[in-house]
């Protein structure tokens, strides 16, 4: 039986705060902080353990090699280098699995196989590095070929952010969708990171039908406040379109696109008026999971600070006051992650698929969340300084702590 299931990233144990990525405001705003690793790793898996108790299902992927000893020898790093060079390496950014790839369910495709295409992230250095890897995961996790379709990167002339400018609109999970990517042009104050050509060649690498794939580009402004990707301005779940006013460069001209597609659609607009772009987009309202519980509510999986900001919570509880189709709003602690630029949604990706087909190693019980948070409060550091980047005791620590969970795992091959 088809379901949804969300796939979140676990921090890895070299989580830093160092400032790499252009038009992400959180992540230029604590550019040389301390960071956590094992707190945010812990918070991770704590957003896990809740969506497993409310969907029954939850997956997870694993944290990437770092630091990347292939990428460190490429810039021929030696010490003199420029800080933000010298911390590429050690990115742990792959925890943002909204990034890890664009994922096409079955329903929607020729073949009636889901169809996965790891994002390139040439935009970002530190993001590059990480599709080949990523790549091998995907191709153990969803290895039954008689249901999953891997692909190659996007050649990278096209930048390619995966399903953070991807969306689906569907009756229900196992039916058809309309699968909807939002891409950016260049020129603004910020680099426009999903190329409308990147997006347009994974609808057909993935077999999606021309009358059922909608392409809209995103507001420049929204870029240009911060909104580097469209998963911090939209997201959409069923028949449900939860957006901020300013996401789109043409509004009513998007909704007008998805509507010829997907008659059925409702969308939650909420007007500047209200919450201004700027407050969407620092405390993340729309970088939230929207969720179908079992009874057929829908809840909005938000970051703790949408319920710290006046204006947010106020635009919050009038929605819900309003009897409309997300009935529950519930805040989660993701701060390690907010503070660089990731919300709940940057954590997750989402696949339609039998969890039978799927390598049962990446599929999370509350045994198995027992262990993996035994793992994280043994070996992931619990504080990082700026200094500690490129320091062999840094290393070290960070390669036995994710060998530790391959172990535990049994996911050795991955090492």
């Amino acid at each position: 039986m088809l379901t949804e299931i969300n796939f979140d990233g676990i921090v890895g144990p070299s989580h830093n705060y160092a400032g790499l990525s252009l038009g992400n405001i959180a992540s230029a705003s604590h550019a040389g902080d301390p960071s956590y690793p094992r707190a945010a790793a812990l918070q991770g898996l704590a957003k896990m353990r809740g969506n497993l108790a409310r969907l029954g299902v939850q997956g997870f992927l694993l944290p990437l090699p770092r630091p990347n000893h292939a990428l460190t020898r490429a810039l021929a790093l030696d010490g003199t280098e420029a800080p933000q060079l010298r911390a590429a390496p050690w990115s742990a950014s792959s925890m943002w699995t909204a990034n890890a790839a664009t994922v096409s369910p079955a329903p929607d495709t020729a073949d009636g196989r889901c169809h996965l295409t790891p994002a390139n992230l040439v935009t970002m250095l530190h993001r590059a590095q990480e599709w080949p890897d990523t790549k091998r995961q995907l191709e153990i996790a969803f290895g039954d070929r008689r249901h999953f379709a891997i692909h190659d990167a996007v050649p990278p002339t096209f930048g390619d952010e995966g399903a953070a400018n991807h969306m689906r609109l569907c009756e229900s999970h196992d039916a058809p969708g309309v699968e909807v990517f939002v891409y950016g042009k260049t020129g603004g104050r910020f680099p426009a990171r999903q190329h409308e050509q990147a997006s347009r060649l994974v609808a057909r690498a993935h077999g999606l039908d021309p009358a059922r794939t909608v392409f809209i580009e995103q507001n420049p402004a929204a870029i240009a406040a911060g909104a580097f990707h469209n998963d911090v301005v939209a997201v959409a779940n069923g028949r449900v379109l939860f957006t901020h006013d300013m996401a789109f460069a043409d509004q009513q001209g998007a909704y007008a696109a998805i509507r010829a597609a997907f008659p059925g659609l409702e969308v939650i607009e909420v007007p500047s008026s209200a919450v201004s772009l700027e407050e969407a987009i620092r405390t993340y309202l729309f970088n939230a999971q929207l969720l179908t519980l079992p009874s057929g509510e829908m809840a909005l999986i938000v970051p703790e600070e949408c319920r710290e900001s006046a204006a947010v919570w106020s635009w919050v509880e009038a929605m819900l006051a309003s009897n409309g189709p997300i009935r529950q709003v519930i805040p989660v602690d993701v701060r390690q992650s907010m503070a660089n630029g990731g919300g709940p949604a940057c954590l997750r990706l989402r696949v339609v698929c039998d969890p039978a087909t799927v390598d049962s190693r990446f599929l999370l019980d509350a045994a198995k969340a027992d262990l993996i948070e035994s793992i994280i409060a043994a070996h992931w550091p619990e504080q990082i300084d700026p200094s500690d980047l490129g320091t062999m005791a840094l290393a070290n620590s960070v390669i036995a702590a994710r060998l530790a969970l391959l172990e535990a795992l049994d996911l050795t091959e991955l090492g």
